[in-house]
């Protein structure tokens, strides 16, 4: 298992995380090692354009493509995430994605933001990530923007929630998964959910 390093994202985090769901993680970014791991996982705080860049700075978006045109599990979290898609647009400003799903990610109309804090997920049916995990469960958000329509593949098994509008929380598409929230700061929900992803590689 990789935690891709690519200057972003609450790595150590992850990384932990991940080793009490059952891998055995190395954070880097090296590409040989990215392409060959079991799973790789994608964190990302802040700005998507400063993502974008440091993301192209080691070519992940080549090692994500490879990975998935080999179906080889990836897993996005948070701006990790949001890079997936085709754009973002922050401050009126636009920013190529890496284009795996089509749409934008955009910033959430609602009276507090960022949004942060703790919210409920209406679960996709037939979720893998959230199997066992009961309704009314919730996970941990810290962000402004996100994708707040699905245009992608309509058997993604697409999850959502709410903050004054609602929008993507987790989507599940063959092997490429993602989630908006932090599963490794969600307690409980999120040790089950990283252990439901560890155990499907």
């Amino acid at each position: 298992m990789v935690v891709l390093d690519y200057g972003s994202g609450n790595l150590r985090s992850a990384q932990r995380a991940l080793e009490r769901a059952g891998a055995r993680v190395s954070v880097t970014a090296d590409a040989a090692a990215a392409g060959a791991a079991d799973g790789l996982v994608v964190p990302g705080v802040g700005a998507f354009a400063a993502c974008m860049a440091g993301l192209l700075d080691i070519g992940g978006d080549r090692i994500i493509a490879d990975r998935l045109a080999a179906g080889r599990p990836v897993l996005g979290v948070c701006v990790g995430m949001q890079i997936l898609f085709a754009r973002g647009v922050e401050f009126g400003v636009e920013t190529a994605g890496c284009g795996r799903w089509p749409g934008s990610v955009t910033r959430l109309d609602a009276p507090v933001i960022p949004h942060m804090g703790w919210n409920t997920v209406d679960a996709a049916a037939g979720s893998t990530l959230l199997h066992g995990i009961a309704a009314g469960t919730r996970f941990y958000f810290v962000h402004s923007y996100a994708a707040q329509t699905w245009t992608g593949a309509p058997d993604a098994r697409v999850s959502w929630t709410t903050h004054h509008t609602r929008f993507v929380a987790a989507v599940e598409d063959g092997p490429l998964a993602a989630t908006q929230f932090h599963p490794e700061k969600s307690g409980d929900a999120g040790a089950r959910l990283l252990r439901n992803w560890v155990g499907g590689l």
